[in-house]
């Protein structure tokens, strides 16, 4: 079988980790060899990355430097753990990927769209997801959420509009390319959403071509 790359994507509060885990279970219970990462991190130099990005007392960080930093992160993440491990065979499953670069330093940031993708081609070796599952639900709902789980991270601490906006370039992502997306709405109770996420796994695996 070849190996796959399916990512988790959403803005704050739409329970990314809870999904993440009932697709790793899937996964596995069909027999499909997984390896579950993150960005920015999933490597020694991504996690050193990812403390910087995340620092709240780093609030001057420009909007250049995080776009550099998100992808130096990937480049890694690219070539140290997801291309080996799908030349491989294995499946990738990913706490987010490119597409987050496009709502949150693309939509919520400003920065050009053609940029970002300018990075994608070269930082991540123009490697696009199999499938992505976009956990979408209103913003004040989602930021809710959010506010139970501890201290505010940089990028949490930005204000509701900023969110909007990465909302949207989700959305907007989703819509261009309805082959590689499903939207989850995760505004319904867990059961709901997971029931949905699952048969999208489901379907998925049909369509790829593993064993039942």
């Amino acid at each position: 079988m070849n190996g796959k790359l399916i990512t988790l994507e959403g803005g704050e509060g739409a329970g990314k980790s809870t999904v993440l885990e009932a697709v790793r279970a899937q996964l596995a219970e069909r027999g499909v060899d997984v390896l579950v990462t993150r960005e920015p991190g999933g490597t020694a130099a991504g996690e050193a990355i990812r403390s910087i990005l995340l620092d709240a007392k780093l609030r001057g960080l420009c909007a250049e430097s995080e776009l550099l930093l998100m992808f130096a992160s990937r480049a890694q993440l690219v070539r140290e753990v997801v291309m080996p491990a799908l030349a491989a065979g294995r499946w990738v499953l990913a706490d987010r990927f490119t597409d987050a670069s496009f709502a949150y330093q693309g939509g919520g940031r400003g920065q050009p769209a053609e940029r970002i993708a300018d990075l994608e081609a070269w930082a991540a070796a123009g490697l696009v997801p199999d499938l992505t599952l976009l956990l979408d639900l209103p913003v004040d709902d989602g930021l809710r959420r959010a506010s139970g789980r501890g201290a505010a991270d940089r990028i949490e601490m930005e204000n509701v509009d900023f969110f909007e906006r990465v909302r949207a370039a989700y959305r907007a992502r989703a819509e261009a390319a309805p082959g590689r997306f499903r939207i989850v709405d995760a505004g319904r109770p867990l059961d709901a959403v997971l029931a949905d996420v699952r048969a999208c796994i489901a379907g998925f695996l049909g369509s790829a071509g593993a064993a039942a």
